[in-house]
């Protein structure tokens, strides 16, 4: 134990952060999993022991990722971007469904399902940092630069979109403020946003999900007027967060969550609120944006742009999604089913949200301990 924690690197902060919203995870998930423990004549324990494997497989991930020179991710950026589209096509076509969104793949032989948009994700923010950080001497040629740039952006957009819209849009914000960040000029970023803005009604207007898309969009402009069975699961979340009061209900006195359809997921928020209060429900907003704070600091010290263009993507993709899936359970937003990151319960979004995390503290690693340069290292603006 000694040996690991004195290999324990980069931000000791961000470390304390991983393991707080891991625990409150593991109270979380045991908590809101009673009522489909007790449908389907199981014991909440073994929902809690699996979720539990998967956080230890993440904390091992994360470990391994954070030991690992952040630089050797951006020789495997192409790499991941190769992979990745075939799979979003592959998604699409012959994914698992499940409430009418084929946004998975079956793992054979496991049990566990694969949500190829959570390696998109990974994929086109590493490869975004790569090419903004290689480019910055000609970032203003359109050839070079914005017409690479803007077509794995739009690409992985719409492969996703068409399935997973809410994690798209967030990974197409997340896309404009690294390209912001690397000194893309205004007007072709405002051409990114316009091409964005055609593609988004598309998708919401013709696309195969389009029926699901405006009548959430519609639910959350009109509530007055929308179909109790469309509202239903943002209506259990704001009473499951006004019966929460100050201090909550307690651990596991959780009442919504025998009416809500994901209480150890999508809003778990709500059950955490419910049960722990404003008190709680403030303390976990606390501790996304005290992330957010490390990994800005982290983000103004790296010596790499590489680095900084790295550790700025994964941590805003984090961020935001942690506050879309919080603002859905307040009603500040349409219903997206966008899981809380590390607190969810969850299969592989877990693991590629833990190797996000390696990946900033890998970053954090060279400010704090600075690498030689060898032979062979990656070269970079």
């Amino acid at each position: 134990m000694d040996q690991i924690l004195k290999n324990v690197k980069g931000d000791r902060w961000i470390w304390l952060i991983v393991i707080l919203l891991s625990l409150i995870s593991l109270l979380a998930v045991y908590s809101s999993t009673g009522t489909i423990a007790y449908k389907h004549n199981t014991g909440a324990e073994s929902y809690l022991m699996k979720h539990m494997f998967m956080l230890f497989g993440g904390l091992a991930l994360m470990y391994i990722s954070h030991r690992l020179d952040y630089r050797w991710y951006a020789g495997i950026s192409k790499l991941l971007m190769i992979i990745t589209i075939p799979l979003l096509l592959y998604t699409l076509v012959f994914g698992s469904h499940v409430n009418d969104a084929s946004r998975w793949i079956a793992i054979p032989g496991t049990g566990l399902t694969f949500q190829t948009s959570d390696l998109a994700k990974l994929a086109l923010i590493t490869y975004l940092a790569r090419t903004l950080s290689r480019k910055q001497e000609n970032i203003k040629d359109v050839k070079q630069s914005f017409i690479p740039i803007m077509g794995s952006v739009c690409l992985v957009f719409i492969l996703i979109a068409l399935a997973n819209l809410s994690t798209a849009l967030m990974l197409f914000g997340v896309s404009i403020l690294l390209l912001i960040i690397g000194r893309i000029s205004i007007k072709q970023i405002s051409v990114v946003c316009l091409a964005g803005m055609v593609l988004l009604a598309g998708v919401i207007f013709l696309g195969p999900r389009r029926a699901t898309y405006v009548s959430r969009i519609q639910a959350f402009m009109h509530p007055e007027k929308a179909n109790p069975d469309k509202s239903f699961q943002s209506d259990h979340s704001k009473i499951a967060i006004a019966t929460g009061g100050f201090v909550g209900k307690g651990p596991g006195n959780s009442t919504e969550r025998n009416y809500l359809p994901h209480p150890y997921s999508d809003f778990i928020y709500a059950t955490i609120v419910e049960e722990y209060g404003l008190i709680g429900g403030f303390m976990l907003v606390g501790i996304y944006l005290f992330l957010l704070y490390r990994c800005i600091k982290i983000v103004t010290k790296a010596p790499k742009a590489f680095g900084a263009l790295l550790a700025a993507g994964l941590s805003f993709s984090l961020t935001i999604q942690a506050f879309a899936n919080m603002a859905v359970a307040v009603g500040l937003g349409p219903v997206t089913g966008v899981p809380l990151p590390l607190v969810s319960m969850g299969g592989t979004s877990i693991l590629f949200t833990s190797v996000a995390f390696g990946i900033i503290l890998s970053v954090s690693r060279d400010i704090d301990e600075p690498r030689k340069v060898v032979v062979g290292e990656i070269r970079e603006a």
